[in-house]
């Protein structure tokens, strides 16, 4: 009689598999801030040279320079940003797995 089954997972496995594919997440949006901030700042570098190359259109070149800039600067911020937040998912999944 009383048959106990354990079908679901413990909260603790629960929070553990969240917190990894939290930490996936996190990853690749750093990832992708990254490849942002070096896209930005190559197109920063490649209207800086057109500046000088055709002076008729430097202030053009100059504004978009420094949006590609500004862009490039932000996109570098958030990388950090989600860097810091995968260390945080990565802590705690660790946490969340030790307990039994």
């Amino acid at each position: 009689m009383g048959h106990h089954h354990h079908d679901k997972k413990s909260k603790q496995d629960e929070a553990a598999g969240d917190g990894r594919k939290e930490e996936k997440h996190h990853k690749h949006m750093e990832q992708l801030a990254q490849l942002g901030a070096a896209a930005a700042g190559a197109y920063a570098l490649h209207e800086k040279h057109k500046a000088k190359k055709d002076p008729e259109h430097a202030r053009s070149h100059r504004i978009k320079e420094e949006i590609a800039a500004t862009i490039a600067a932000g996109s570098a911020g958030f990388a950090i940003h989600e860097h810091h937040k995968k260390k945080e998912a990565k802590k705690q999944a660790r946490h969340g797995h030790h307990h039994h």
